[in-house]
């Protein structure tokens, strides 16, 4: 079946559908209707809308909401998404399945409320203090906002993990037509009910069972370093180590659903972009370009990214701010000797192609 949705309703929809039945949030441009969308669509699936007091409370109240069993998910923008910051390094640490949606808007500060912008591709990234990682997906259009959606949900069960959707103010209200097709839906592995001594040891793939509030695990849930038992071991540096590596190595051996670009056209000229400017530069490969665009911005496609440009003579990264995921490709490029040209929008209007063309002569 295919409906008309606005990306705020396509995330949304794709949400419920992946079995989200809880959201904690607080109004903010562009993504009150968001939520607001969302109250209505929880309440006839027989789940929970909070309107939280802050973003604050929001990243918290859904992280809560996780650890009682049920899939969870904010959205907010970039003034909020800085309050939530600490939030998502919390539940990077205690593993907590949960999706965060950041509309992206010009900044810095309350900057620019009904504009797109891509400043905060390295704040999903790194935002939080201290080492840890994190799946951000970018969307293109409104059909893949319903897609990575529900693989926004799939990647936080998978790896018990917070996960950020990275849309922009102009997708959020935009309208196209969605698909809704056959997904799978993967669900978290959890423990039985009863007591568990050993809550945080891993399986094969590093990743634990989740314990859940209310069937008895009787778990210790903590931000400070861990043993697998649960216990606070902060001055411990074999533990902080050892839990700090399976973090990341839990990423490492899901590439299977985390390594996610799309490639199209054959020239020697690469251009990189992502969510919307991905979608712009698609118009240029039949100018003779080639593209490369991440779906799954983090962890790096560092394999991919390798690949097309030993294949380039010059390679362009377009984005939505001062130039930021062009850090990443270029560090990539230093090994190839290839010459990386960042191309800065600004402002929040969206180029033309062949305005976008003329920036790279």
């Amino acid at each position: 079946m295919r409906r008309m949705m606005t990306g705020n309703q396509a995330v949304v929809e794709a949400a419920v559908r992946a079995g989200c039945r809880f959201f904690s949030g607080y109004p903010i441009t562009p993504v009150s209707d968001l939520m607001e969308y969302m109250a209505r669509r929880l309440a006839q699936v027989g789940g929970v809308f909070i309107q939280m007091e802050d973003e604050l409370g929001a990243i918290t109240a859904a992280i809560g909401a996780s650890w009682a069993g049920k899939k969870s998910m904010t959205a907010t923008s970039g003034p909020g998404f800085s309050l939530m910051q600490e939030g998502i390094g919390y539940a990077a640490m205690t593993e907590t399945p949960v999706v965060v949606v950041d509309s992206q808007r010009g900044g810095p500060s309350t900057g620019q409320p009904t504009m797109p912008s891509q400043g905060d591709v390295l704040q999903a990234r790194y935002g939080s203090h201290g080492d840890y990682p994190i799946a951000v997906l970018a969307p293109s259009d409104i059909q893949e906002v319903y897609d990575l959606t529900i693989k926004a949900f799939n990647i936080a069960e998978a790896l018990r993990t917070p996960v950020v959707l990275l849309m922009d103010a102009f997708m959020s209200h935009m309208a196209e037509p969605v698909s809704e097709g056959e997904y799978e839906i993967l669900e978290r592995k959890v423990h039985p009910p009863g007591p568990v001594e050993r809550p945080y040891e891993p399986g094969e793939d590093l990743v634990p069972p989740f314990p859940v509030f209310g069937r008895g695990n009787l778990v210790s849930v903590t931000g400070l370093t861990h043993d697998e038992k649960g216990v606070p071991r902060p001055e411990d540096n074999r533990v902080h180590a050892t839990l700090i590596r399976r973090l990341f190595g839990k990423f490492e051996r899901r590439k299977d659903l985390l390594e996610d670009v799309r490639t199209m056209g054959d020239g020697r000229r690469l251009v990189i972009a992502y969510g919307m400017m991905g979608r712009l530069a698609e118009a240029l490969v039949d100018r003779g370009y080639r593209l490369l665009r991440p779906r799954v911005l983090w962890p790096a496609p560092t394999g991919p990214l390798k690949r097309e440009m030993a294949e380039a003579d010059v390679v362009y990264v377009v984005e939505m701010n001062i130039g930021k995921y062009s850090l990443v490709v270029k560090r990539v490029a230093e090994e190839l000797g290839i010459e990386v040209h960042s191309i800065s929008i600004l402002g929040g209007r969206i180029p033309t192609p062949s305005e976008l063309e003329a920036m790279m002569e």
